[in-house]
């Protein structure tokens, strides 16, 4: 399964406005954070078996993108933390974890 990174805002936006369409999923990660890391293992551990074939699925790196980040949480409502997960359906969260809930099977019952 293919992972987008969103690096601008129209990005961003262009996937949010999708989630009225089908469900998208966003990771939120820190690259310099060994918890994110873990985290980042995990959710491509989760990609790369069999994933939920009507999601989309979106990367943001928090250091790098930092005012991308800030405005997933001001658009979603959903505080910032990293590593996080969101899914987002029809522009409103429907489920997200962070740090060490961020797991191949944690993700893989809720969105399974």
């Amino acid at each position: 399964m293919n992972v987008t990174e969103i690096t601008t805002a129209e990005q961003w936006e262009q996937a949010f406005e999708r989630s009225k369409e089908h469900p998208i999923v966003v990771f939120k990660h820190s690259t310099t954070c060994p918890v994110s890391a873990n985290a980042y293992e995990e959710f491509s551990n989760y990609l790369a078996d069999k994933p939920r074939s009507d999601a989309e699925y979106w990367l943001v790196k928090v250091i790098e993108s930092r005012p991308i980040s800030l405005q997933i949480a001001d658009d979603t409502g959903i505080k910032h933390e990293s590593p996080q997960i969101m899914l987002l359906q029809n522009k409103e969260k429907v489920w997200s974890a962070s740090h060490w809930s961020v797991t191949k099977a944690h993700i893989t019952a809720v969105l399974d």
